[in-house]
């Protein structure tokens, strides 16, 4: 449960008598304040989702420009705050490599123009290793030394212009981008470039790799049944008493979120499996009618401009499932799955044609795409393409509506205690003859022993209130003049 710290009322320094024996109505409110808190704080406090055999904890915060969100089946009890724990561990991964931190590893490298070995940790020597890697694979297709052409672009972390540079300028940012041009080293871990302004971006593989270190770190301790996901990348470990964890990949383009299939991961037992979903259309700009997508082709330094309009992979962690669907997503339908299936790659592809969505599917992914083809023949749902983990019983389903049940509650309890708090103040300007200005209850003009006033409900010096008096003033004057 959240704790929320509630200043008293009489929060001056040295107490006033009139503070210290405040009318009965004024302790009323204040009391039914604290009761309005409280029952705020329970319906924002995320209670355990109910599975058909067990319980399911979650949370959830800001990570890497976007969100995460974990779910613990028959979650142990940790001996330290497992927020935290996961808390200091993205954090970690972000001092590390991202280019929105100037004082990040990434950004120190992109910013030294040496061409010597550049010291790094060894996570990211790691990653940056398994992008060459990739890289190496698909042509150039994906390639993490992209960084000038993002920020050309404007999708990186450099002023964002959103305007479409000129033919010379991308032949010249071409020229420091290549990942032939980047060296990387685990023994001592290090990186090094060949030409002075290369420049990288692991946007395409980070967020994967913090979904598999945050499942490795709940594993060490204690919790075998996880569910973590990262701005749309999915890993998972273990399953819910039997029963697999489920992952829904979302309708491309659709405004409201529309689930396209619910894929089960870990159907069987040591086979922990991730999802990671890469889209055209998530983060883009337009000029004169012409949408330019954030996916850049290195190789073109250009923005993709085929159909494609998503890739959902599936692999056996998510550093992996998050890079090839950026690759894929590059390469486009037919190079993407000719590389997937010599790649023995799951992936399931979604073509934006004039009139129509076309699916493609490979691997576990196959049969999706078929039923896909089948039942929605025609489908022109133009929405995110992100992917959550779906309810698989009806018991989960009462969960949530029981979740619901209790929010509303607390808002009808809220509206019956306002109406009691007004009813209090009404009854203490009948009876006590005080004078009530603005939200502070009467107390706005009350002065300690040394002249200050402090507002009563919110514990800060009572100046709007000051003015609101003021302004009263000067128009009853003039009503009486």
């Amino acid at each position: 449960m959240r704790v929320v710290r509630v200043k008293p009322f009489c929060s001056m320094k040295q107490p006033t008598m009139a503070c210290r024996v405040a009318p009965f109505w004024e302790r009323v409110v204040g009391l039914l304040l604290c009761v309005i808190l409280y029952g705020y704080t329970q319906a924002d406090a995320q209670t355990p989702e109910t599975s058909s055999k067990g319980q399911i904890a979650e949370f959830s915060g800001p990570t890497m420009g976007t969100r995460f969100t974990i779910k613990i089946f028959e979650s142990p009890n940790f001996e330290e705050d497992v927020r935290l724990e996961v808390d200091a561990l993205l954090r970690r991964i972000n001092d590390q490599m991202s280019t929105y931190l100037p004082k990040s590893e990434i950004s120190r490298f992109n910013d030294s123009q040496s061409l010597d070995w550049f010291p790094v940790s060894p996570e990211t020597a790691t990653v940056t290793q398994f992008a060459q890697t990739l890289a190496e694979k698909t042509g150039g297709a994906f390639d993490v030394t992209i960084e000038p052409l993002v920020n050309a672009w404007s999708f990186g972390p450099k002023e964002r212009k959103r305007v479409v540079p000129t033919d010379q300028e991308i032949e010249q940012l071409l020229e420091e981008v290549g990942y032939e041009k980047f060296q990387v080293r685990l023994d001592p871990p290090a990186l090094k470039k060949s030409v002075p302004h290369l420049e990288i971006d692991l946007s395409s593989v980070a967020k994967g790799y913090a979904v598999d270190r945050v499942v490795a770190k709940l594993n060490e301790l204690g919790a075998a049944n996880v569910f973590v996901e990262i701005g749309g990348e999915v890993c998972t470990s273990g399953d819910k008493a039997g029963m697999p964890w489920q992952v829904g990949i979302q309708v491309p383009d659709m405004i409201q979120e529309a689930i396209l299939l619910a894929q089960p991961l870990n159907t069987t037992p040591a086979s922990d499996q991730a999802m990671a979903t890469s889209g055209d259309y998530r983060n883009y700009f337009e000029v004169d009618g012409i949408r330019y997508s954030h996916t850049i082709d290195p190789r073109s330094g250009r923005p993709i401009e085929h159909g494609l309009a998503s890739i959902s992979v599936i692999a056996s962690n998510c550093m992996e499932a998050d890079a090839w669907a950026t690759a894929i997503n590059v390469l486009g339908k037919e190079a993407g799955i000719a590389l997937a299936e010599a790649e023995g790659l799951s992936i399931l592809a979604v073509q934006r044609t004039e009139d129509r969505y076309e699916y493609v599917g490979t691997g576990l992914l196959a049969d999706h795409a078929a039923n896909l083809s089948k039942n929605l023949p025609n489908s022109q749902s133009t929405s995110k393409s992100t992917t959550s983990e779906t309810s698989q019983n009806t018991s989960q389903a009462a969960s949530s509506k029981g979740s619901g049940n209790g929010s509303g509650a607390t808002m009808i309890l809220t509206a019956l205690v306002l109406g009691l708090i007004i009813a209090g103040m009404a009854i203490g300007v009948i009876f006590g003859r005080r004078s009530i200005s603005g939200s502070c209850g009467g107390l706005a003009n009350r002065k300690d022993a040394d002249g200050n006033t402090s507002c009563a409900l919110c514990s800060n010096p009572s100046d709007a209130c000051k003015e609101l008096r003021e302004r009263m003033n000067e128009e009853t004057t003039k009503t009486v003049d």
